[in-house]
Formats: C-alpha cells, sequence, structure tokens
C-alpha cells in the first residue's frame, strides 16, 4: 500500500498548480449560508472537466427553516446548493466531505486574490472544496482500481449549523449507501502537515435558543400599567445562567452564553418588545439533553409569572463523533501520506462543527490539518492566512485514505472468504 500512497501523493504534487487555482477562486468569491450558487456552479464545472458525475443534494429550505435563520441574522436562503459525486462502484462506500460556504467577515489581508465584497473564506472552507477537488483528479484516475465506491459531499452551510443536516435529509447517505465518513478541517495555528485528531466526541453540540418577549410597554412613572420585557429578559438570564452551575455535572463541559440581549429605545420608556439569545455548548450529550429541555421551562415559567407572552427558536447542532475503530482504520493512511510522527491525539474543540449530522448516522473520523504555525491568526480572524503549500497534502490524505481503507475492506472481505 506504500507504494500507492506515494503514487497518489506524488499525483498531488503534480496537479499542486490546479489546487491553488482552485482555492484561489473559492476564496473570491465568498457566499454565506446554504445557497451558494456561483460556489456550487464552481465545483459542478470542475467535476465536469474531469468526467465526474454529480448530482445537485440538499434541496429548497423551508419557508420556517428560512424565517428562523433569517432571525438568527443569516440572508434569505431558498436552496441548499450541496453536491454530491461518485466515483467507483460497487461496496464499501465511503464518503469525503469537504465545506464550501464562507462567514460574514470582511476580510484584512494584503493576499492578490483576498475577497473584496464584506464576506470572506476566513474558515479554510475554500481549501476543503479545493483540496477534495484535487482528491477527486487523483481518485478519477484511479478508478479502474478503487476497490469500491467513493462519494464527494461538497456542503454549503457549515456555519448555519445545519448544512449537512439538509444534505442528509436530501439522500446524501443512500444511493449507493454509505459505510464510512472523513472530513477535514485546517488548523492555521498548527504546523504544516499535521495533523490532529480526537477518538470519541470530537466537537462540542450546540443548541441556540432566541427568545423574543412580547410586554406591555408605557412610561416609566406608571410601571403598574406594563408588562416589563427587559424586567423578564434579565430574570431569564440570571435563571438560565444558574443551570449550569446547579443543574450540570462539574465533570462535564458545558459554556452557556447569553450573546444578545436587547431592548429599549429610552430611559424613562418601558418598551413593548425585548430579545434574548442563549447558546450552549458541550461535549457532554447527557447535559446537552438536560439544557435543551430545562431552558424552554424555565423560560415559559418566568414569561408566564410576569405575564409576558414570547417567541421562541431553537437551533440544535449535535456533536461530531470520531469511531475509534474507524480512527484506528484511517490512521495508517493518513501516515503514509504525511508521516506517522506528524499524528497525534488531541482533546476535543470545544467550537462546533455539523459533521455531527454525518457521523450520528455512519461511523467517521475527522482531523485538523495544520495550515499555519503557532501564534498565526486562527479561525474567524479577518487576518487568517493559510499556507498553500500543504494543499496538494491534504488531497493526497483525502484520496489515499479512500482508495486505501476500500482496499484494505477488500483484503478483509477475500480473506474471511478463503
Amino acid at each position: 500500500m506504500d507504494m500507492i500512497s506515494d503514487k497518489i501523493r506524488n499525483m498531488a504534487d503534480e496537479i499542486r498548480t490546479q489546487i491553488v487555482q482552485d482555492r484561489r477562486y473559492l476564496h473570491q468569491i465568498p457566499e454565506i449560508g446554504m445557497d451558494l450558487p456561483e460556489t456550487s456552479a464552481y465545483i459542478k464545472k470542475r467535476l465536469d472537466e474531469m468526467g465526474i458525475p454529480w448530482k445537485e443534494c440538499g434541496g429548497k429550505v423551508p419557508e420556517k427553516v428560512t424565517e428562523d435563520f433569517m432571525q438568527a441574522g443569516f440572508p434569505r436562503m431558498e436552496n441548499a446548493t450541496g453536491v454530491t459525486a461518485v466515483i467507483g462502484h460497487g461496496s464499501p462506500c465511503i464518503l469525503l466531505r469537504a465545506d464550501m460556504d464562507a462567514l460574514p467577515i470582511q476580510e484584512e489581508n494584503d493576499l492578490e486574490f483576498r475577497s473584496c465584497n464584506e464576506k470572506g473564506h476566513m474558515c479554510g472552507h475554500d481549501s476543503h472544496a479545493a483540496m477534495l477537488l484535487g482528491a477527486a483528479h487523483i481518485l478519477k484516475r484511479m478508478e479502474d482500481s478503487i476497490q469500491g465506491t467513493v462519494k464527494l459531499m461538497f456542503q454549503p452551510g457549515e456555519e448555519t449549523g445545519a448544512g449537512a443536516r439538509m444534505m442528509v435529509g436530501d439522500g446524501l447517505l443512500e444511493d449507493p449507501k454509505v459505510d464510512a465518513a472523513f472530513g477535514i478541517h485546517v488548523q492555521p495555528t498548527e504546523e504544516p502537515e499535521t495533523v490532529g485528531y480526537s477518538v470519541g466526541v470530537n466537537s462540542a453540540s450546540l443548541d441556540t435558543f432566541i427568545v423574543k418577549i412580547k410586554g406591555k410597554g408605557g412610561h416609566s412613572s406608571q410601571p403598574q400599567l406594563c408588562v416589563d420585557p427587559l424586567m423578564i429578559m434579565n430574570q431569564i438570564y440570571q435563571a438560565v445562567n444558574l443551570l449550569v452551575t446547579r443543574e450540570v455535572d462539574p465533570a462535564a463541559m458545558a459554556a452557556l452564553t447569553c450573546g444578545v440581549a436587547k431592548g429599549g429605545t429610552a430611559v424613562n420608556i418601558i418598551p413593548d418588545e425585548a430579545e434574548i439569545h442563549i447558546g450552549v455548548r458541550t461535549l457532554d450529550v447527557e447535559a446537552a439533553e438536560h439544557l435543551k429541555q430545562r431552558i424552554p421551562e424555565i423560560v415559559d415559567a418566568y414569561v408566564k409569572a410576569w405575564r409576558g407572552e414570547y417567541e421562541m427558536t431553537v437551533f440544535h447542532t449535535p456533536n461530531t463523533y470520531s469511531d475509534e475503530k474507524i480512527c484506528r482504520e484511517f490512521t495508517p493512511f493518513i501516515g503514509q501520506v504525511v508521516g506517522n510522527e506528524k499524528l497525534r491525539r488531541i482533546p476535543p474543540m470545544t467550537g462546533t462543527e455539523d459533521f455531527g449530522y454525518v457521523t450520528t448516522e455512519v461511523p467517521g473520523m475527522f482531523i485538523f490539518f495544520g495550515a499555519g504555525k503557532p501564534g498565526s491568526a486562527p479561525l474567524h480572524s479577518p487576518q487568517m492566512v493559510l499556507d498553500e503549500d500543504v494543499l496538494p497534502a491534504g488531497a493526497a490524505i483525502y484520496a489515499n485514505v479512500a482508495a486505501g481503507w476500500l482496499a484494505e475492506q477488500s483484503r478483509k472481505e477475500n480473506k474471511k472468504d478463503e
């Protein structure tokens, strides 16, 4: 297998210019949310050039979902413009995932290919898509020797926390049925081509509650005639923060933040409405389930206690889970590309990654791929810059994991039949 991995790495190096070109083109057309018409059109064009058949995946975004995300600050999203493609045939099937949406952050770099609008690929998703296009090129050239099926997943809406959910709901994991999944995320604060991974829970879940409180406004000199939504909001703020200290196991990682609390226009006016946004991240499934139940109960109790009304919008993104067996099976093929000395186990990240919608359905592995150096601007910074020299290695990791794992499964099956 080492000979095959050497061949894959060499092919990746040969197409470095194309991988970088793909990344730079995508970097200049950042789009946010689930509806990425220019980005998905470019992905489909490149797949056509490689002779790889593709399908759209994601579908129309339900009106209620669109409205909910607009409340959270996203633009109107009519469609989830995901793209899938298949290389090889037969069973088993491995899924390779790359997200491709950007952030509502204006880039602050001097790059000749920088984004010049108010959006930017400051989370590196442009590089993920480019690396997966590179892997597609390699795997298509090897198609006759692939011992199964590789399904490519180009995903919108990761930053919404629900893009993967839309694709899973639209049949991503069927036809052909996916048996294992693999995803990469670049990390600009780690040395080039290092690979960090967690076994088990890999990232925090995220539950968001947007609560719009309706009271009865009036003059501050007559509070008895009013229902003060700001006071209700303040009561909720204090109560939900006490949940983590009084109802969650101290051993569980749980972080609750009320990142938005707003209402009112003047010191002598009690307003009609107020709004509070509550976010909970945790690495503990039991803690997440408890808080998902208790926060709505507290909101309901406090609003009703003070004679108000409310509307609540809830978003949920699950933990991403790296399966122990799959990690054992995938890591040798990662090591063949970058060297085993560059692989290391790391603690799970307290951020959230919506690849969890895939790993709750099929066993998978998610890795962080070094593309910078310590002290560099981190992900989501307007100054974030990636080392493009790592892109061929990332493409080779995708391709080698897929080809190597499928070959190993075939070998095991043949041995079982002997």
